[in-house]
């Protein structure tokens, strides 16, 4: 063999991969799949039934789960979909900044700074809001397929 050094480029998060394959036919309303590229909840399904030649398909309606844009896909119900890895956590408010990012504080005691101010503007005034009046405030964070995003409030009384 050689005696040249092999360096691998790694972007690895753990080998963790950000969906797994589900079949079709099992994927009910309320669950999530991803349809082009982005990662949904299912809001409707319906099943058609086999053809002459072929599957009975799979129609599905989702909404993105983090610009709430409508999707649709038809899939063969014995084929494998993509479904998300989707999970939600929750973090205490700390301070929001002038360039539309908030610093929270995650479980371990240590802060995450790299999100954004939710796009969604009745959310958006109740974090500030209540920012301003000096509340707790705890923010459950979505993520999903290398993304995140603030998606609901709790109030937890005043500091």
């Amino acid at each position: 063999m050689s005696d040249e050094e092999h360096h691998f480029e790694s972007k690895a998060d753990a080998g963790a991969s950000k969906t797994y394959p589900q079949q079709a036919g099992t994927i009910r309303k309320n669950g999530y799949i991803v349809i082009k590229g982005r990662p949904c909840k299912v809001v409707e399904v319906s099943t058609s039934k086999t053809g002459k030649h072929g599957h009975a398909k799979c129609h599905f309606v989702g909404i993105d789960i983090f610009t709430a844009k409508k999707l649709e896909d038809i899939v063969p119900s014995s084929h494998n979909c993509d479904v998300p890895h989707v999970s939600r956590t929750d973090y205490q408010l700390i301070d929001i900044s002038e360039d539309g990012f908030i610093s929270l504080l995650t479980d371990s005691g240590s802060t995450k700074d790299d999100l954004r101010l939710p796009t969604d503007d009745n959310l958006l005034s109740q974090i500030k809001d209540g920012f301003a009046e000096g509340k707790d405030l705890i923010v459950t964070v979505m993520s999903s397929m290398g993304e995140e995003q603030i998606c609901a409030l709790k109030d937890i009384g005043p500091k």
